[in-house]
C-alpha cells in the first residue's frame, strides 16, 4: 500500500463551518470513508482546524478526492491542483522512477507518479508553494522535455521532440531519434568494415567509433547524466558505463556496437509503445472542434467550448455529435459504439439522451445542450482513462520494490566482480573489468520495468475503445483474478421497467382510490417501481391528491401524508412492525400467492385503513442468461444476486438468468455485510450494479462495476469499472480482457526475470559477449512491449 496524507484547512474546505465539532464534519468524514482508497479521514485540532485524509494514490487520485470534497461544499481547488504533463517518452522506465522521486521532494508536492508507457507525469501540488513552471523546469534538468499544452499554442506543434536541438529544422527534429540511430549504425559499420577489410588505420576507425558513441549514447546521456549529477541513479547509466569500460579496454568497436544496439532497441520499443498511446489518444479525435448552433435566428458555427447549457445544436446526418444533450427535434439512428461499445445504432427521438463523439446516421437532429464541453461524457472518459494510467497495478508496485533493492545489489556485485579476482589472483584486471561491464548490461531491468505498464496501457486503451472504462491497473489486474461476482437485481439483472400487474382493493376501497393514493406519494421517487405505479395512474387519467414529503423507510417501504393522514406503502414486514393494523391470514395468503408468481407486492394504507395490494413485475434483461453463462466459461464460479426483494421473486429471476446463489430480502446495510462475508470466504469479489443505489456495495467490493456509465455521472464516479452502455453483455468482454491482460503481465514478468537471470549467469560464467548481452537485453524489452500490444487486438 502506498499511503499518502492530504491535509485540508477546514475554513477553506467548508467556509460555512465555524465550529470544529460541527456535525457537518462528521458527515464529511463518513462520506469520504465510503470510497475505495480512502483509509482514514479525521479532524485535526489546531489553527486552523484541518481535515486529514489518508488515501492510496494507486486507488484514488487527488482529483477524485477533490471531487468528493467539492460535493461537500469545498472550494479548496484553488489551493490544490492535479495535473498530467505529457513529456518526450524516449526514456527508460528507471529514468521515470528517478523523475518521480525528484518531483516528490519538491516543496508543496503532494504526490507525483510517472508512466513511461503513456509518456505522462501525474502531479498533485499546493498552488501556494509550487507551480507548473517549476515542475517543468525540474523535468528539463533531468532530460524530460514537457510537451506543449493542448489548445491554440499546440496547434502547430502539438508535441516536443525530446533531446533534439531547437535550432534544427522541424522536419529533422521530428526524425531526430531515427537520425541518431542511423548515424550510430553507419559509423560503426564503416569503422568495423574499414578496419577489418580495407586496412583502415586504428586512429581513423576510432574516430568513426567515437561518432557512433556520441550518436548512440546522446539520448541516454541527456537524462541519465543530469540525474546522476543530482545524486539520482538511472539504470541507463549502466549502458554508458559499460560502453566507457569497453573503450578503456580498447574494445571501441564493441562499445560502439553496444550503444548502437541500445539506441536501436529504444527506438523500436518506443515506436511500439506509440501504438498503444495512439489507441488511447484516439479518443480525443472523436470530439468535434466546432458545432452548428441557432442564435438570433441564424445558424452559426462556433467552437464547442463556446456553447452554453440549453443552446440548440444542429447535427446533420453523417456528422459526429459535438455535445451531450437531449434530442429536441428530429428522429435518427445514432452510432454510439465510440462511447458505449454498442455494435448496433440506437434509434433516437425527441427527449432521448445523446453523447458527444457519437455519429448521427440518418437524419438531421436538433439537440439541446445539457452539459458543457468540459463536462461531457467523452471528456470525462478521457480524463478518467488518463488518470487510470497514473495508478499502479500490484505487479507494477512489485517491480518497483524489486528494482529498488535489485539495482544497488547489482552495483555491489559488479564492484566485487571487478575488485576481488585481481586482488586474490583469480583473474587479471582487464578480464574482471570486462566481466563487470557484462554484468552491468545483463542486470539492467528495463524489460521488467516496462512490461507491466505497457500491458496496462494497452488493456485500458482497448477497454475504452470498446465501451468499458477501467479506472486503473489495479482494477484491471484484480478483475483478472475474480472468481466470485455479485449482482444487484433490479435494473441490473432485470430490465427495471416494472409494470403494475395486479390491483387488489381491500376494506371497501376502490382500484382508483388505491392507485391514486400510491401514485400521489410515489411520484416523488425515481425508483423503477415508483415510476411503474405513476405511469399506471397516468394511463387511467386519475386525479392525484396532494401528498406531503416522502420519507424512505430503508428496506421496508415509504411513508408520507395525505389530508393529515399517514400513508404507508411497502412490504408486509412494514405493516407487521406497525401496531396500527390487524393483518388477517387472507391478506398474507394473497400476498404469498402473488409473490409465488414472481411478482413484487406492496400494501398501501391511508390512516389506519389498508386500502389494498399492488403487484408489479419485472423481467430479466434480454441476453442476460447467455452473458452469465459466458462468465462461467471465463472462470467465474459463483454468481450471487443481492436484492431487497422477497425470496420467491429473487429465486424465480435466478432460475431464469443462471444465478448460482441468491441473497434476498436484504436491507442496504445487509448488502455490505454480504460483500464482506464473500470477501472473507473467497478473497477478491466483484459487485455489479447501477452505481446509484448500490454505491456503498460497489465501493466495498474489490472491484465495483457500474452499468450505464455513459448516462450516469454517479456510475462513473463510484465504480472501478464502468460499462458505458446499459448492457451486461459487455461484462464478459471486460472480464476476458482483464484475464488476458493479467496473463500477458505474468508472461512479461517471467520473460523479464528469466532473461535477467540467464544473462547474469552467462556474464558471471564469461560465456557471452558484450554485444550478445545487449541483443538479449534489448530484444527482451521489445518482446514484452510487442506482447503487451496483443491486447489491442483482443476480442471476445
Amino acid at each position: 500500500m502506498s499511503e499518502k496524507t492530504l491535509k485540508l484547512d477546514i475554513p477553506l474546505l467548508l467556509p460555512e463551518v465555524e465550529d470544529a465539532h460541527d456535525s457537518c464534519l462528521d458527515n464529511l468524514e463518513k462520506t469520504l470513508l465510503q470510497h475505495k482508497g480512502i483509509y482514514q479521514a479525521h479532524i485535526r485540532q489546531g489553527d486552523p482546524v484541518q481535515l486529514c485524509i489518508h488515501y492510496d494514490p494507486n486507488l484514488i487520485s487527488l482529483q477524485d478526492v477533490e471531487s468528493l470534497a467539492r460535493k461537500a461544499g469545498s472550494n479548496f481547488t484553488r489551493q490544490y491542483r492535479h495535473e498530467r504533463i505529457p513529456f518526450e517518452s524516449h526514456v527508460s522506465p528507471d529514468a521515470a522512477s528517478v523523475l518521480a522521486k525528484t518531483l516528490e521532494k519538491l516543496p508543496g508536492m503532494l504526490h507525483a507518479s510517472v508512466n513511461t508507457a503513456a509518456g505522462l507525469a501525474f502531479v498533485a501540488y499546493e498552488t501556494e508553494r509550487l507551480d507548473r513552471q517549476r515542475i517543468e523546469a525540474t523535468m528539463r534538468k533531468l532530460g524530460f522535455i514537457a510537451a506543449a499544452r493542448t489548445g491554440k499554442e499546440s496547434d502547430d506543434h502539438a508535441h516536443d521532440h525530446g533531446s533534439a536541438p531547437a535550432f534544427l529544422p522541424h522536419a529533422l527534429q521530428e526524425r531526430w531519434t531515427y537520425i541518431l540511430v542511423t548515424l550510430a549504425g553507419l559509423c560503426f559499420l564503416a569503422g568495423w568494415i574499414g578496419e577489418s577489410f580495407f586496412s583502415l588505420g586504428a586512429d581513423q576507425a576510432r574516430i568513426l567509433y567515437l561518432i557512433a558513441y556520441v550518436a548512440g549514447g546522446y539520448d541516454i546521456a541527456t537524462h541519465a547524466l543530469p540525474a546522476l549529477l543530482r545524486g539520482k541513479f538511472d539504470t541507463d547509466i549502466l549502458m554508458l558505463a559499460a560502453a566507457l569500460g569497453a573503450a578503456l579496454l580498447g574494445q571501441w568497436a564493441e562499445g560502439a556496437f553496444l550503444l548502437f544496439l541500445f539506441s536501436l532497441g529504444h527506438a523500436g520499443e518506443h515506436y511500439a509503445l506509440d501504438r498503444a498511446r495512439n489507441a488511447v489518444n484516439a479518443l480525443a479525435e472523436l470530439m468535434p472542434a466546432t458545432a452548428r448552433t441557432r442564435r438570433d435566428g441564424k445558424l452559426l458555427e462556433v467552437p464547442v467550448e463556446a456553447l452554453n447549457i440549453d443552446d440548440l445544436v444542429v447535427v446533420p446526418p453523417g456528422d459526429r455529435l459535438p455535445v451531450d444533450g437531449k434530442v429536441e427535434e428530429g428522429e435518427s439512428a445514432v452510432d454510439q459504439s465510440p462511447i458505449t461499445g454498442e455494435s448496433v445504432p440506437v434509434d433516437k427521438q425527441p427527449g432521448d439522451e445523446v453523447f458527444a463523439g457519437t455519429i448521427n446516421m440518418e437524419a438531421a437532429l436538433e439537440v439541446r445542450v445539457t452539459r458543457l464541453a468540459r463536462d461531457n461524457t467523452l471528456n470525462r472518459v478521457m480524463e478518467m482513462v488518463a488518470n487510470a494510467q497514473s495508478q499502479q497495478s500490484p505487479t507494477q508496485q512489485f517491480t518497483r520494490r524489486f528494482t529498488a533493492w535489485f539495482v544497488p545489489a547489482i552495483l555491489i556485485l559488479v564492484a566485487l566482480v571487478i575488485i576481488l579476482p585481481p586482488l586474490f589472483g583469480w583473474a587479471a584486471l582487464p578480464k574482471s573489468f570486462y566481466t563487470g561491464m557484462l554484468l552491468l548490461v545483463a542486470a539492467s531491468p528495463c524489460a521488467l520495468a516496462i512490461g507491466t505498464p505497457a500491458a496496462v496501457l494497452a488493456g485500458i486503451g482497448q477497454a475504452a475503445r470498446n465501451g468499458v472504462l477501467i479506472k486503473g491497473g489495479v482494477h484491471l489486474e484484480n478483475l483478472g483474478v475474480i472468481e466470485v461476482m455479485a449482482f444487484d437485481k433490479t435494473g441490473t439483472l432485470t430490465q427495471g421497467n416494472f409494470q403494475v400487474t395486479d390491483l387488489l382493493p381491500l376494506n371497501d376501497s376502490t382500484e382508483g382510490e388505491l392507485l391514486a393514493t400510491a401514485a400521489a406519494v410515489e411520484q416523488q421517487s425515481n425508483h423503477p417501481i415508483a415510476r411503474a405505479v405513476v405511469e399506471k395512474a397516468r394511463q387511467q387519467a386519475l386525479s392525484l391528491p396532494s401528498a406531503g414529503s416522502m420519507e424512505n423507510l430503508a428496506g421496508r417501504g415509504i411513508m408520507s401524508m395525505i389530508d393529515g393522514q399517514t400513508v404507508l406503502i411497502g412490504s408486509l414486514r412494514l405493516f407487521q412492525e406497525t401496531n396500527w393494523y390487524e393483518l388477517d391470514n387472507a391478506l398474507e395468503e394473497r400476498i404469498a400467492a402473488l409473490e409465488s408468481e414472481g411478482k413484487t407486492t406492496m400494501a398501501v394504507s391511508l390512516g389506519k385503513k389498508i386500502l389494498g395490494i399492488l403487484a408489479v413485475a419485472d423481467t430479466p434483461r434480454p441476453g442476460i442468461h447467455e452473458a452469465l453463462q459466458q462468465l462461467h466459461e471465463l472462470g467465474i464460479r459463483k454468481l450471487v444476486m443481492l436484492t431487497g426483494d422477497n425470496r420467491k421473486v429473487a429465486d424465480q429471476i435466478a432460475r431464469q438468468t443462471g444465478i448460482t446463489e441468491v441473497q434476498a430480502e436484504l436491507m442496504p446495510e445487509d448488502k455490505l455485510l454480504v460483500i464482506n462475508r464473500l470477501k472473507e470466504a473467497h478473497g477478491k469479489v466483484a459487485m455489479t450494479g447501477d452505481g446509484v443505489n448500490d454505491a456503498p456495495a460497489l465501493a466495498t467490493a474489490t472491484v465495483g462495476i457500474a452499468m450505464g456509465g455513459a448516462g450516469t455521472a454517479v456510475a462513473l464516479e463510484t465504480a472501478d469499472v464502468a460499462l458505458m452502455a446499459d448492457d451486461l453483455g459487455r461484462l464478459p468482454f471486460a472480464v476476458g480482457l482483464s484475464r488476458a491482460s493479467r496473463r500477458i503481465i505474468m508472461q512479461n514478468l517471467g520473460i523479464s526475470l528469466g532473461v535477467i537471470l540467464f544473462l547474469i549467469l552467462a556474464a558471471l560464467g564469461q560465456s557471452i559477449s558484450l554485444s550478445s548481452t545487449v541483443i538479449f537485453h534489448e530484444g527482451s524489452t521489445i518482446i514484452v512491449v510487442l506482447n503487451a500490444l496483443r491486447l489491442l487486438r483482443y476480442r471476445y
